[in-house]
């Protein structure tokens, strides 16, 4: 499928960037890692003065039919029933969006149950959930094709009533289980290595997990020089969604927080269709699940946050926004060394 050409990062604005970080009223590097993001997020955006006001982050929700096998410790009916909290504002990505003033938007790419039109509700579902990769491949090449044009479509949607910092969420049941499948696929890791509890499955449902994904992995072979046909066989309709978005978004020059482990896996399966997305990319924390680290090394990013976050929905990538607002108003609103009128080092 043809995608949108993402710029190169600018290095001239980037070593412009630290001249002047290098002129603020502090020691040089002294505000560490904040003085990165904000070169970083200069780079991104063409600007020494990066904007950060605008903020959304896309939650996409979709079923996966793997859940058949038991290795979620919730029902399916969980994924609508969370949906509609979101659209009521009830739930944690909810409350931490409006303290970060970002914007929600819900897409139902993939929920197995028929919801009710809302205005704030995104629908663009491509099937009702996906088959058992158990038992066979998730969906189709054209549908994992698809949920990334949705997600593309998603973003360009949000872009136009102006964007400057994208996070990623995601809801459905199932999806930890996908998740591990992607990243066992394309970094060459074992499923026991990157396969975690999920929403908190027993030992007993852990080794259920990753025999499912053995088993899938065996079944359907997806080929790990191929994203897309890694999507197809053994990933999840919001996984594509969210990639696409990542994609779509990096094409505009807009900064990428991602959250966890299933947006780790979206922004896996970004970076090896598109490879020049990865520099448009922040790791906003690292993820209980136990394959988030493979992903992050192998994008390699280092997670901003680690506070034993696994829920989703973009809760984490959307704490890390106060990071990246606070790294561009430093380099916007301090005061340098001449200005302030204080004497620099000798």
């Amino acid at each position: 499928m043809k995608l949108p050409t993402i710029p190169k990062i600018d290095s001239s604005l980037e070593a412009a960037a630290w001249k002047r970080q290098d002129s603020l009223t502090k020691p040089p590097r002294s505000l560490g890692r904040l003085e990165e993001i904000g070169v970083r997020l200069a780079a991104i955006s063409g600007k020494l003065n990066p904007p950060v006001a605008r903020k959304a982050v896309i939650v996409m929700a979709a079923d996966h039919g793997v859940t058949a096998e038991g290795v979620s410790a919730y029902p399916s009916a969980v994924t609508p029933q969370m949906v509609l909290n979101f659209l009521r504002g009830g739930a944690a990505i909810n409350v931490l969006a409006r303290q970060a003033g970002a914007r929600v938007a819900v897409v139902d790419i993939g929920v197995a149950s028929d919801l009710a039109p809302h205005p704030q509700l995104f629908q663009r579902k491509i099937m009702a959930g996906t088959a058992n990769f158990a038992k066979g491949p998730a969906m189709s090449r054209a549908q994992a094709e698809a949920s990334i044009a949705a997600g593309i479509e998603i973003f360009e949607l949000l872009y136009r009533d102006g964007l400057d910092l994208l996070a990623t969420g995601d809801m459905g049941i199932g999806n930890t289980t996908a998740s591990a499948a992607i990243v066992s696929a394309i970094c060459g890791k074992s499923p026991q290595v990157v396969t975690g509890r999920g929403t908190g499955v027993d030992d007993a449902g852990l080794a259920r997990k990753v025999a499912v994904i053995e088993r899938a992995l065996s079944l359907n072979k997806p080929d790990s020089r191929d994203a897309i046909d890694v999507l197809s066989k053994v990933g999840g309709l919001e996984i594509g969604g969210l990639a696409g978005a990542v994609i779509a978004a990096a094409a505009h020059r807009v900064p990428v927080v991602i959250d966890g482990f299933i947006s780790g896996a979206a922004a896996l399966i970004a970076a090896e269709l598109s490879p020049e997305v990865k520099p448009y990319l922040f790791a906003a924390h690292l993820s209980v699940e136990a394959g988030h680290r493979t992903i992050l090394d192998r994008l390699g990013l280092k997670p901003l946050l680690d506070l034993n976050l696994r829920l989703g929905e973009g809760t984490g990538a959307v704490l890390a926004f106060h990071l990246l607002e606070a790294a561009s108003r430093l380099m916007s609103e301090m005061a340098t060394f001449g200005e302030a009128g204080v004497s620099e080092k000798s």
